[in-house]
């Protein structure tokens, strides 16, 4: 039903949204190959400043890479060896050697901003190095300080004219996205101040405070709010910081946002009419629904062309969410919804085999149609058939018969479990006497439905077919249709349809009938159970016991 979204460098789906931060993945070069740096690399690494000078003495190059493509500059901005950083940039060609870059692109300004060396990228950029150089992913030096929150160092690289505002990585994020993200107030409010683009956007069109929202970051959020950010801006599928943060459950973000202004109806998908409160329905957030209820605009309830959030819930299988709807005054039937082919949540819950969500449908007066008994043998839920019929639900009937002929069909094997509780509940036996029925039914399943008729006075369609069939087939009947019914038969089938279908759904309508016992069994066609080794409708009394306590559990 409802798409998931995955995040910055995923993949986008149509609605929601769930997932990963943009990460800088490198290659882990040494899992294939051994450390292949050069002796003046390795000094440069360890800092030894009389090695490296005697290796250059010995004329030791010096723009040998290793198996990462790091030259020994690398090594130095990376492990703090200032000595040897200048001795380095003094023998090389001053451009060449600030601005030699690794496999992955880097150069020595971006390890030293990374790893926070703000000495080394004082010197760097005192030799020339680009403060707005780009790695192989557009990564810069000012993302990579932005990202482990090396404040010093951001201010170093924008008064070396570091580019602050536009894209610092392939997906498109500023430097406020990874401020934000990483929760780095300091720098972010920093970055605000010296003029960054707070409404910035990457590829999927998500703006810093998006990020904030979705990640549950809310001092970045409460920060980007005080500097002007847009609370209600939109990603380029209409998704908004509300919809994200009800979906993953940020209940201080959604506060924040509300008390901010945040629209919580402003639909998120042109197509699904989706709100936030179909976010937090279907993933469970209960808190956050909570806030969303009083606020959202109850046209989506069952409003034509809308989607009730009760179908999130249903969807979500989000038992509590869909019993706070239901209390608020959310429909239990809702709107017919036929982008998700369903006609009603309770459909919906049944294709999904969602039994506690049906009973608390079903306890919030969710209306039961034949269609929803075709779902029970279409999924096999022959419990849940019982159950209906024993809560006094009308039979199936009209256009639905053609869909219990259908998937009683295909349940003819386990024809035991469900059709003696559909006859004895006073389901007329003729309308399951179709001529697709008749001719491929299988013999054992056909008699029985022969016992609940008058099989001397059948329609003459129905005779001619069953007719044929025993004739020109290895079709086995029972030996007393070749008879007439006997009075007690025809008595039996009377004083059934004297009955209403309400009075015929248990034994104790009929068992209180001034009538000996033996004549109540006869009645309850005990005789024609035993007959076909089908088991006693009160001997599956236990079975429902156990479904009824299921079905309680859930409403306690």
């Amino acid at each position: 039903m409802l798409a998931m979204w995955a995040g910055p460098g995923g993949v986008s789906a149509q609605r929601f949204r769930a997932g990963g931060a943009v990460h800088c993945w490198k290659m882990d070069f040494t899992e294939a190959y051994s450390d292949t740096c050069s002796a003046a690399g390795l000094a440069a690494r360890e800092g030894n400043i009389k090695l490296l000078k005697a290796l250059i003495k010995k004329g030791h190059s010096l723009d040998i890479a290793d198996n990462r493509g790091w030259y020994p500059i690398h090594e130095a901005a990376s492990h703090t060896t200032l000595k040897c950083l200048r001795l380095l940039l003094h023998k090389a060609s001053l451009t060449s050697g600030v601005e030699l870059k690794t496999y992955e692109g880097e150069t020595a300004l971006h390890l030293a901003a990374e790893h926070g060396h703000l000495k080394i990228v004082q010197i760097l950029l005192q030799a020339g190095a680009n403060p707005n150089a780009v790695t192989n992913e557009n990564v810069t030096p000012l993302f990579l300080a932005a990202e482990k929150g090396h404040i010093a160092i951001v201010r170093t690289l924008l008064k070396n004219d570091a580019r602050i505002n536009g894209a610092h990585s392939a997906c498109l994020w500023s430097v406020v996205h990874q401020a934000a993200y990483q929760g780095h107030l300091d720098v972010l409010k920093f970055l605000l101040e010296k003029g960054a683009d707070k409404e910035s956007k990457d590829d999927y069109g998500i703006t810093p405070l998006f990020l904030a929202a979705q990640y549950g970051k809310v001092e970045s959020l409460r920060t980007l709010i005080q500097h002007g950010s847009n609370v209600n801006c939109q990603a380029y599928d209409k998704a908004t910081p509300l919809f994200i943060a009800a979906q993953e459950g940020h209940v201080e973000c959604v506060e924040v946002l509300l008390s901010h202004g945040a629209d919580a109806n402003l639909y998120c998908n042109e197509d699904d009419w989706q709100l936030p409160i179909h976010a937090a329905a279907q993933m469970g957030q209960v808190k956050v629904l909570e806030f969303l209820i009083p606020i959202t605009d109850r046209i989506c309830d069952k409003g034509t062309d809308k989607v009730s959030p009760v179908y999130s819930a249903v969807y979500g299988g989000q038992q509590e969410c869909l019993k706070m709807l239901l209390q608020s005054g959310y429909s239990p039937d809702a709107q017919e919804c036929p982008l998700y082919e369903c006609l009603s949540p309770l459909c919906m819950a049944f294709s999904q085999r969602f039994f506690a969500i049906i009973y608390i449908l079903l306890k919030a007066g969710a209306v039961i149609t034949g269609l929803h008994y075709c779902y029970c043998l279409q999924y096999q839920c022959f419990h849940l058939l019982r159950f209906l019929l024993e809560q006094g639900y009308s039979l199936p009937s009209g256009a639905h018969l053609a869909g219990i002929v259908k998937y009683g069909l295909l349940s003819e094997q386990q024809f035991k479990q469900w059709l003696p509780h559909l006859l004895l509940a006073g389901l007329d036996p003729l309308d399951l006497l179709t001529e697709v029925w008749l001719n491929t039914a299988g013999d054992r399943m056909l008699n029985f439905v022969l016992e609940f008729t008058n099989w001397k006075r059948l329609p003459l369609a129905v005779d001619q077919i069953i007719f044929c069939r025993n004739a020109s087939s290895t079709c086995i009947e029972q030996q007393h249709f070749d008879e007439i019914p006997p009075l007690a038969h025809l008595s039996r089938l009377k004083i059934r349809s004297a009955l209403k279908n309400e009075q015929l759904r248990s034994d104790q309508c009929i068992r209180q009938l001034p009538l000996p016992s033996c004549l109540h069994d006869f009645l309850l066609y005990k005789d024609v159970l035993k007959l076909y080794g089908i088991p006693e409708i009160s001997e599956n009394q236990e079975v429902m016991k156990t479904v009824n306590s299921s079905i309680k559990n859930v409403e306690n």
